[in-house]
């Protein structure tokens, strides 16, 4: 196969690290991780050869579903950060090579919606 017709998916050979922003590192001294903690660590995640971030939300929510009843999409909770402090995180993960996603309850929901089913026949 070409490399052209691959090179559009980086996912296949990534390494990819799951992180919760609120329980990761906090920079602030107020009990709970935050994106200005993300950023202090960068560095240590790029040594570790990790090439994708997969940001758990961090979006506001009423936190009735650990975070993924998300009431803005477009917002950064206030207790991890502001949106410069997100911009930051993405600009200084990409200047080490590292992606960055972010999970929401849209990928949440689609999962289990797309999840095999048990029937009585199959057990």
């Amino acid at each position: 196969m070409r490399r052209k017709a691959t090179s559009d998916v980086w996912w296949k050979n990534a390494v990819l690290y799951c992180l919760d922003v609120e329980t990761f590192l906090d920079a602030d001294g107020d009990g709970s991780g935050d994106l200005r903690g993300l950023v202090d660590r960068l560095d240590y995640l790029a040594g570790l050869g990790i090439s994708c971030l997969w940001l758990m939300p961090f979006m506001p929510s009423r936190q009735r579903d650990d975070g993924y009843d998300i009431t803005d999409f477009y917002g950064v909770d206030s207790r991890l950060g502001t949106h410069g402090d997100l911009v930051e995180v993405i600009r200084t993960a990409r200047d080490r090579g590292i992606r960055s996603t972010r999970g929401s309850a849209r990928t949440a929901t689609w999962s289990r919606s797309s999840a095999p089913r048990a029937t009585a026949a199959s057990g």
